[in-house]
C-alpha cells in the first residue's frame, strides 16, 4: 500500500488524544503507581490497604504537590509515541488483512492477533521511556530525577526492565480495542443507513457513545491482566531510600522475583492491590483518549486529504515546469 490516509489519520488523532487523556489523569496515575510499588509486610506498609489516597494526602504533608507531576514530560513523549505507533499499526494490519482476505469486517480472533501484533511493536520502541516513567512517579517526592539522568543511571539492559512481562501485557489493549472495535461496529450498523453515499469519510462515534465504550472495554481489560500490571510495576520501581526495604527491593527485579516477594508479604490479595484504582485511571484516560480520537479523528482525516490534495498538485505542476 502507497500513502496510507486512513492509518495515519487514526495514529496522529490517536496520539493527540493520549497526550490530553495522560495529562489530566497524571496526578491519579502518581499517586496509583507510588502504591502499586510498594511491596511489604502488611504491618510495615506506608500506605493503607484500602486508602490510595494515603499518597495524595503524603504529598500534601511534604509540601510537594507539584511532585504528583513528576515525569510528565517523559510520560507524555511515551505516551504519544506509543499511542501513535499503536494506532498506526493497528489500522495498517487491519486494512492489509481486509485486503489479503477480501473480508468486509474482522473477526473476534483476527483483531486479537492484529492488536497484539500492534502491540508488541509498540513496547519494543517505547520501553526506556516506560521504565524511565515508572522510575520518576516512584521516586520520592521532590527526588525525581530528569530523563536523561534517570536513563543513564542504569545500564541499557535495565532501561528494558519489565520487556518480558509488558509483551506480554500486549493482551491488555487487544482485548480493550478488540471489545471497542466489536461494540463500535454494532453500534454504528444503525447509522450506516442514514449515511450520505456521498460522504466517504470514515464513520465517528459521538463523544458519549465513544466515552461509555472506552470505558466498558478498558475496564475489562485491566481486570483480566491486573496481576501482571502490579508485577510491571514492582519491577520498574525506583530504589527506596529506606534500608528496611531495600532487601525486598533487590528481590523484585526478576519477574519470578516480584511475584515471590508479592505473595511472601500480601498473599494472594496483592496481587490485586490498588486494583480499583487502576481501573478508575486507565478506564478515565483510556475514555478520554478514544472519546478525543473519534470526535478529532474526521477532522484529521480531512486535513490528510487537504495535505495528499496539495502535495498531488504540487507535484503535478514540478513534473509540468521540468517537462518544458
Amino acid at each position: 500500500m502507497a500513502f496510507d490516509l486512513e492509518s495515519l489519520s487514526e495514529a496522529t488523532s490517536g496520539a493527540i488524544g493520549a497526550l490530553v487523556s495522560t495529562t489530566i489523569s497524571y496526578p491519579l496515575d502518581t499517586c496509583k503507581t507510588k502504591y502499586q510499588a510498594e511491596v511489604r509486610a502488611h504491618h510495615q506498609q506506608k500506605y493503607s490497604p484500602r486508602n490510595i489516597s494515603d499518597v495524595f494526602w503524603e504529598a500534601i504533608a511534604s509540601r510537594q504537590v507539584l511532585s504528583l507531576y513528576q515525569g510528565l514530560g517523559t510520560k507524555n513523549l511515551q505516551s504519544f509515541i506509543s499511542q501513535f505507533v499503536y494506532f498506526y499499526g493497528y489500522s495498517f494490519f487491519k486494512r492489509l488483512y481486509l485486503e489479503k482476505s477480501r473480508n468486509k469486517t474482522i473477526g473476534t480472533k483476527a483483531n486479537l492477533i492484529v492488536a497484539a501484533a500492534a502491540g508488541a511493536c509498540t513496547v519494543i520502541v517505547t520501553q526506556p521511556l516506560d521504565t524511565a516513567s515508572s522510575k520518576m512517579q516512584t521516586s520520592e517526592f521532590g527526588k525525581s530525577r530528569g530523563l536523561w539522568k534517570t536513563l543513564s543511571e542504569g545500564t541499557w539492559s535495565e532501561a528494558f526492565d519489565g520487556l518480558g512481562i509488558s509483551l506480554l501485557l500486549t493482551s491488555n489493549p487487544s482485548i480493550q480495542y478488540t471489545v471497542f472495535d466489536q461494540l463500535k461496529r454494532r453500534l454504528l450498523e444503525r447509522q450506516l443507513s442514514k449515511r450520505s453515499s456521498i460522504d466517504s469519510s470514515p464513520e465517528a462515534l459521538s463523544a458519549f457513545s465513544a466515552f461509555v465504550l472506552g470505558a466498558v472495554s478498558k475496564c475489562i481489560a485491566t481486570c483480566v491482566t491486573y496481576p501482571a500490571i502490579r508485577c510491571k510495576v514492582t519491577l520498574q520501581a525506583a530504589e527506596s531510600d529506606e534500608s528496611e526495604v531495600e532487601e525486598v527491593q533487590a528481590k523484585t527485579k526478576t519477574i519470578s522475583g516480584a511475584l515471590y516477594s508479592i505473595w511472601k508479604n500480601e498473599g494472594a490479595a496483592g496481587f490485586f492491590k490498588g486494583l480499583l484504582a487502576q481501573n478508575l485511571k486507565t478506564v478515565l484516560s483510556s475514555a478520554l483518549l478514544l472519546m478525543i480520537k473519534e470526535k478529532i479523528s474526521k477532522t484529521t482525516w480531512f486535513l490528510m486529504l487537504a495535505l495528499k490534495k496539495y502535495l498531488f498538485v504540487t507535484r503535478s505542476r514540478i513534473k509540468s515546469t521540468l517537462s518544458r
